[in-house]
């Protein structure tokens, strides 16, 4: 089966979703509540325009999948009017703004027997899958520390005549820049037990409702210590994005500007070798984001539809990507 697939919200990243759509499966319609938007994605891809939620879903009769890339704090709500109608939902990072809601699109989902998939591309990043096998083989051991570093830029444009940067909509700097990094703390060392944390405004105070610095102390319930150090004032451009674990047999450095080099390894009587080459990151013009994997999730979700195969993040891992992120704020609240 080719899934017929529509998209909901056409900003930059339905442009890349379309990109993977229109050559993975078949895209049937998109909708914003801006024409203009609505009208030149669909024309691009020869789709129909809506710019209702209701109208697109009354209208097209073959939807299998609805590809939800609205702002942040419309993933709930548009979600689970789309699974409430009967259909299947991938969902763009972050799955939602609270763990509240988070569960209330799982119920959602059981209750109508349909799929979720919450969108975790960077999971596929080659250092990432080579470091996560030699986790889960024990090659490193004991994991004793981590340190995660996001050091990013994000300027007044990226912020001007947008949703981003309102606490309602966006929700704050690990929602929308960081959350798939804490998702991998969370895939490749587990959930956390303690979390200490201090946020602040430094150079975006008439731009934003939240902060765009953050220094946090982590413990897992494994016992392993870390480190989050997360800026979007890294100045003019993108710095790093990195990921670092101290284990009983070894020292591993996932960096570049992406998580996308291995950038250190000294490991016990092993070697990490022959790693492909990755895709390149999402490039907007004025900003460039995260890895663009996106092909790999829709491979994936072609196939769990088709194959009955795993879907390549469960629903928990993006709710508990969004529990951390709530955990971490609350303690900066304290």
């Amino acid at each position: 089966m080719i899934p017929k697939i529509a998209i909901i919200g056409c900003g930059r990243i339905a442009q890349r979703h379309a990109e993977h759509i229109f050559n993975k499966a078949t895209l049937v319609s998109v909708c914003d509540i801006v024409p203009e938007k609505a009208n030149d994605l669909a024309s691009k891809y020869s789709a129909r325009a809506y710019y209702n939620i209701d109208d697109m879903i009354k209208s097209e009769s073959e939807i299998d999948v609805v590809a939800i890339c609205s702002p942040n704090g419309l993933h709930a709500e548009h979600s689970i009017k789309c699974l409430n109608a009967g259909l299947n939902v991938i969902c763009e990072k972050p799955m939602a703004l609270t763990s509240t809601d988070c569960g209330k699109m799982i119920r959602t989902a059981e209750k109508h027997n349909k799929r979720l998939f919450a969108i975790k591309q960077n999971r596929f990043n080659p250092p990432v899958e080579a470091v996560k096998s030699v986790i889960d083989q024990g090659v490193l051991g004991e994991i004793y520390s981590i340190q995660l570093n996001c050091f990013w830029n994000r300027n007044f444009d990226y912020y001007k005549n947008s949703w981003k940067g309102t606490l309602d909509l966006d929700g704050g700097t690990l929602f929308t820049q960081f959350s798939h990094f804490i998702d991998l703390l969370y895939w490749m060392i587990g959930d956390v037990d303690e979390i200490h944390s201090f946020v602040n405004n430094f150079a975006h105070k008439d731009i934003i409702e939240f902060e765009d610095t953050g220094v946090v102390i982590v413990k897992f319930k494994n016992g392993a210590l870390g480190t989050i150090n997360y800026t979007v004032n890294s100045f003019e451009k993108n710095m790093e994005g990195s990921l670092t674990i101290f284990a009983e047999n070894g020292t591993v450095k996932i960096g570049g500007q992406y998580l996308n080099e291995l950038e250190y390894q000294n490991i016990k009587n092993y070697k990490i070798e022959n790693l492909a080459e990755g895709n390149k990151p999402n490039n907007y013009g004025t900003y460039v984001g995260s890895m663009s994997n996106h092909d790999k999730v829709y491979e994936n979700l072609i196939d769990v539809l088709n194959n009955r195969a795993s879907i390549s993040a469960s629903l928990f891992d993006g709710l508990k990507t969004v529990e951390i992120i709530e955990k971490i704020y609350n303690s900066a609240k304290k």
